[in-house]
């Protein structure tokens, strides 16, 4: 079959990956999907279960760094389209382990950069209809001042409606605002987001940045906040806040970042950068009652019955105070607002891990990790 874009998504066994392979696998019949994962603990193929026969669908296992594989699969399927969303992600790790996330983070993309640069200059008509997408994080900004403890009535309004809607400072992030990146994964995302900048500078590449906020739902690996927490209420375990839980996110369901990626790369101004956030600001310790109380309400606890499980623990190392993205240009320009409000999509997420326990059994005790070698040492 003749495929009308052949694409690479790499990280694509990842959460967030995960959800953006099976978008483009169903939506587009026609394009044919290389997802390239190194398959590290936070890759799990068993994220893509229900689109690993598709005919448009191939799974390489890789990493990003190797340039002789990542050149090699360019030009064995002729590709025209890298989403690159592989990364070292968590702040915790990037902590005790700064090396691992500055060679994923930066000497990966540099890698595809450097081999998508290479093959789409050898072709006839170089980079016409060529893109590379890559996807930040609002932490290579730095942090916010926390001006409004109590927050306030947000300034951004979506169609998603929501009894909150706050804001608790006065600044946003915005695409011109400068970076200033705290913790050593953000300092990577920063480095990594400078060299996709400047390889459209120096060498006319085709690139777009996106730089999003804290995303959740279903498949997210329980290192996370919200499926580490539903996981220890379910097992009334503690539940661990760092200080005094009084640090702000803008939270965003996974599934509204994957429409938006769809969209900015299809439609999206090359050399340009979207932010891309969920009008949605919470404190962590409001967020976790929240989770509480869903847990409780959907297991047929009573009211709250777990809230005495969370237990302050000492601040984490750099801990910034306020994430906040303003996502208007990309509302403005080119259409997209997050459709889901925190509390409809924390019940959706809450909802999934309690049903889908066996995956999340499968995760914690580190099973996930046999199901290449069952589903593919045959193939």
């Amino acid at each position: 079959m003749e495929f009308k874009r052949n694409i690479i998504i790499t990280g694509g066994a990842g959460f967030i990956g995960s959800h953006v392979v099976r978008l483009f696998v169903n939506k587009y019949p026609g394009y044919r999907i290389i997802n390239l994962d190194k398959l590290t603990y936070a890759g799990n193929l068993a994220n893509l279960k229900d689109v690993e026969d598709n005919e448009n669908y191939i799974f390489v296992k890789a990493d990003i760094c190797d340039y002789g594989t990542v050149k090699e699969l360019m030009e064995k399927y002729n590709v025209d389209g890298i989403i690159h969303l592989a990364a070292e992600s968590h702040v915790d790790r990037s902590i005790k382990d700064p090396f691992t996330f500055a060679h994923t983070n930066v000497i990966g993309t540099l890698t595809l950069l450097q081999a998508a640069k290479e093959y789409w200059e050898s072709l006839p008509e170089g980079y016409e209809g060529k893109r590379f997408y890559h996807i930040s994080t609002d932490e290579v900004y730095g942090a916010l001042e926390l001006t409004n403890p109590e927050g306030i009535e947000s300034p951004f309004t979506t169609k998603a409606s929501s009894e909150h809607h706050h804001a608790y400072g006065t600044e946003f992030f915005t695409e011109e605002t400068k970076y200033n990146p705290h913790s050593p994964y953000s300092a990577s995302k920063a480095s990594s987001d400078h060299f996709v900048r400047a390889f459209h500078d120096t060498y006319g590449m085709p690139t777009i940045v996106t730089n999003c906020s804290n995303n959740y739902g279903p498949y997210q690996f329980p290192e996370k906040l919200i499926p580490l927490f539903i996981n220890n209420i379910r097992h009334r375990k503690p539940l661990p806040v760092y200080g005094k839980g009084e640090n702000v996110r803008d939270w965003l369901y996974v599934e509204d970042h994957a429409r938006a990626i769809d969209l900015i790369f299809h439609k999206g101004k090359i050399a340009d950068t979207y932010n891309i956030g969920g009008f949605n600001e919470w404190k962590n310790i409001d967020i976790i009652k929240v989770v509480i109380k869903t847990v409780d309400r959907l297991l047929g606890r009573k009211d709250g019955e777990d809230m005495d499980l969370i237990t302050y623990v000492t601040d984490r190392k750099g801990h910034d105070m306020r994430y906040a993205i303003d996502s208007r240009k990309l509302q403005r320009e080119l259409g997209w607002e997050p459709s889901l409000q925190f509390e409809e999509g924390i019940e959706k997420t809450v909802r999934w891990y309690l049903d889908n326990q066996a995956w999340m059994d499968n995760v914690t005790s580190g099973d996930y990790q046999k199901y290449y070698e069952e589903m593919y040492k045959e193939r």
